[in-house]
């Protein structure tokens, strides 16, 4: 999905849920549709889909850590609808990666920077990270690559 196609692509399904009536549905489109024109207002930019990858990611990740608050506090009732979020806004990132396609990725990146040791990770990272952007959580693949270059 190209830039205009995804932010295009929200601004449909606003359109469409306002006359379908799904209103759950409606309310975290203009969620995603209001953080990318803040950050838009804030940087006065036009964001390129990394950058609308990265917000949608983020949105994510907080639904997540709600979702583990809410549980804890015993209130699934409230981690149920971040969970629904979640859902819909995951419509709009690509495909994560496999692990077994992030293994081969690391590799490659370990191969192609020549990296020896944990003193080259910043050049592992930066390779895979334009790579990867919006398929993989980078902290996780941080921890991977540094298991892999300390082993």
């Amino acid at each position: 999905m190209s830039i205009m196609s995804i932010k295009g692509q929200i601004q449909e399904d606003i359109k469409t849920a306002m006359k379908a009536g799904e209103k759950d549905r409606l309310k975290v489109l203009r969620l995603i549709s209001a953080a990318i024109k803040q950050v838009e207002v804030d940087e006065r930019k036009e964001l390129d889909e990394p950058d609308v990858l990265g917000i949608l990611n983020r949105m994510v990740k907080q639904r997540r850590d709600s979702i583990t608050q809410y549980t804890e506090g015993n209130r699934q009732d409230l981690a149920d609808i971040e969970a629904a979020e979640i859902v819909i806004i995951e419509h709009y990132l690509p495909t994560p990666l496999s692990d077994e396609e992030l293994d081969g990725m690391i590799d490659e990146a370990i191969a192609l920077t020549g990296a020896g040791n944990i003193r080259d990770m910043g050049k592992v990272m930066g390779h895979i990270k334009s790579n990867a952007a919006g398929r993989a959580d980078m902290g996780a693949v941080g921890a991977k690559v540094k298991a892999r270059l300390n082993g």
